[in-house]
């Protein structure tokens, strides 16, 4: 069987073959929260994204270090140089301090992963815990004279860095086109050109967040600690570098460009950007008001959907789109997905109970099936193409049942074991039960989706005294009822 790894390389545009720099060993780094306020279901797909890719890594045998941090200090607004540090700006705005902010935010995202079922990173380092190493770049840097001293700041000189080095080889950026796009510097700038961006930020009257350093007290940019964290951990050179699309410009070129400055060469083989998370059509965004918190989605406490929808049902959906596309969120995907993982998790529990046998035959070739789900998850991790070979061997196990067949043993074997790597190991999906939910709700949801079927069936014969029988009922039990274009819904208060 041929398990040849093929990732798409977001630095030469085209997918690679991979073959890490140490065999059997991987390093990994992705590009972590800024933690000042709770994570929002964006962010959530990027970290499953790389949650799937770890995981089939691991799946494969590799050795995987991976290294994810966490931002608690130098963000500064619009990510730009200039602004509040978004996590001083949260402190101050509820008056505590900036580290009750990070610890309170950084608890969030890890206990909302978790409900996802993403594997912990194998280091999550954070950028105050680095800020020597990050001043020790920062003084590499301008030995190296990529970089300059002003009023207690430390810029990145990119245009004196582009003369030597190409800068933009992973956005495709040419250095004339940003300097033709950038509007001229006003008085206030302490930067040479608009192009250059800040190592080192001298810390105003006003600033809680500071250390002091060469240049007078201050704090990092935002990209220095991401340089610094992954070399740390990981060398020089590393294997993968991941992140969202909308970390490619500026934040992934300038690591580039700060780690080329003082060790020449490329830091990383293969980057990986994962796409964005739309909501209903339209870019989420909490000015906008189409947004939405993960705890949101469980509890159904939000005014977008008319339902809750539970953490598995929310990671198959986004499993369901190749992490390189964006994919678009709404009720009626999520309804379509819930009843997708519903339907595989019953295919899991069917095939535990056909009956085997050691005589019987079956029209079902394993091992071409078992080659079909490795070459989709080698093809750059294709989820949506894996999960429907799943639901091929799905379809089979259930025409077994149907018709009260046996399945041969060592067939039924392989099978178990089989599909039981790909969803729950490499996919990561726990069925409902093993999250907590008790057999008598699974019972009881079964039971209300059966009653909101026959009255569907009532409608349709226009008795509608049934009708609405059956919904009073639900709603005297306490179970709101939700009519849809696409059909009702329900939740369980």
């Amino acid at each position: 069987m041929d398990q040849t790894l093929v990732v798409y390389n977001s630095l030469s545009g085209k997918k690679e073959v991979f073959t890490p720099l140490l065999p059997k060993h991987v390093g990994m780094y992705v590009c972590g929260p800024t933690v000042y306020s709770n994570v929002h279901l964006g962010n959530c797909r990027t970290f499953m994204s790389f949650d799937l890719i770890n995981r089939y890594l691991l799946h494969l045998g590799y050795k995987v270090r991976y290294v994810r941090n966490i931002t608690d200090a130098g963000h500064l607004e619009n990510d730009a140089d200039e602004g509040e540090d978004r996590i001083a700006k949260k402190a101050r705005l509820e008056s505590i301090e900036p580290m009750e902010v990070v610890q309170r935010y950084t608890v969030d995202f890890r206990n909302t992963l978790a409900q996802f079922n993403t594997l912990p990173p194998s280091i999550e380092p954070t950028a105050t815990g680095h800020i020597i190493e990050q001043i020790e770049l920062i003084k590499k840097i301008l030995d190296e004279g990529y970089a300059y001293e002003i009023n207690g700041s430390v810029y990145f000189d990119v245009l004196k860095f582009n003369e030597d080095i190409p800068y933009g080889k992973l956005s495709g950026r040419k250095i004339e086109d940003l300097i033709h796009n950038t509007r001229a510097l006003d008085g206030q700038s302490d930067k040479k050109n608009p192009q250059d961006f800040a190592l080192w930020k001298r810390a105003e009257p006003v600033h809680i967040m500071r250390w002091p350093s060469p240049w007078g007290e201050g704090f990092p940019g935002w990209h220095l600690e991401c340089t610094v964290m992954s070399t740390k951990y990981l060398g020089e050179s590393f294997d993968i570098h991941g992140g969202g699309m909308d970390l490619k410009f500026p934040h992934h070129e300038c690591e580039i460009a700060q780690a080329e400055a003082i060790n020449k060469k490329s830091p990383v083989n293969y980057w990986l950007h994962a796409n964005m998370l739309t909501l209903n059509g339209k870019k989420m965004a909490k000015s906008t008001g189409n947004n939405i918190l993960p705890e949101e989605m469980f509890s159904g406490n939000n005014p977008i959907f008319s339902k809750a929808f539970s953490p598995m049902v929310v990671r198959f959906f986004m499993l369901q789109a190749h992490y390189r596309s964006i994919v678009d969120i709404s009720e009626e995907a999520l309804l379509a997905s819930e009843k997708g993982f519903k339907r595989l998790m019953e295919g899991v529990e069917t095939l535990k109970t056909l009956s085997s046998t050691t005589d019987s035959e079956t029209s079902f070739d394993v091992e071409g099936w078992k080659s079909k789900c490795y070459a989709a998850m080698n093809d750059d991790f294709n989820s949506p193409l894996l999960i429907a070979h799943l639901f091929d061997a799905i379809k089979h196990i259930n025409t077994i049942a149907n018709e009260g067949q046996s399945i041969q043993e060592a067939i039924k074997i392989e099978l178990e074991e089989s599909i039981h790597a790909f969803i729950f190991d490499v996919l990561g999906l726990k069925s409902e039960t093993a999250q907590g939910a008790s057999k008598e709700t699974i019972k009881l949801e079964s039971t209300v989706t059966l009653l909101l079927e026959l009255r569907a069936h009532a409608k349709e014969n226009r008795d509608f005294a049934t009708a609405d029988r059956i919904r009073q009922t639900l709603v005297d039990l306490g179970i709101q009822v939700n009519d849809t274009p696409e059909g009702a819904t329900f939740k369980l208060n």
